[in-house]
């Protein structure tokens, strides 16, 4: 017979859903309409930890991109965190004109916290 085993906290993984539909500026209901689920199961996944399906699981990380990894091995670094891999996924969407600009920004981000280092 099998001890029983502590069951996964969900939490973590449907705060980082929440966080990451709330920067997309969508609702639940616009994600519960696009996954064919009830506005409440959105709700209940995101705010009290509730065990989606492993389909709907699915479904949500990668509609978001969110990287499971830092959450089912915590100690073990990631590759690419999900606000990593969700800023890959913007940078994806614009045209060299637009990274010109994102470059710029993230190069004077680097100049300033160097220059504050110091």
């Amino acid at each position: 017979m099998r001890e029983p085993k502590e069951k996964y906290d969900f939490l973590a993984v449907g705060q980082a859903i929440k966080a990451a539909r709330e920067s997309k500026g969508w609702t639940r209901e616009q994600v519960a309409e696009m996954l064919d689920l009830a506005p409440r199961y959105i709700m209940s996944i995101e705010n009290t930890g509730q065990h989606p399906s492993l389909q709907v699981f699915y479904e949500l990380v990668r509609l978001f991109n969110i990287s499971v990894d830092q959450y089912i091995f915590p100690d073990k670094p990631a590759e690419r965190s999900t606000r990593r891999r969700q800023l890959d996924s913007l940078l994806d969407t614009l045209d060299d004109k637009n990274l010109i600009v994102v470059e710029a920004t993230a190069k004077g981000i680097v100049k300033a916290k160097t220059a504050e280092e110091a």
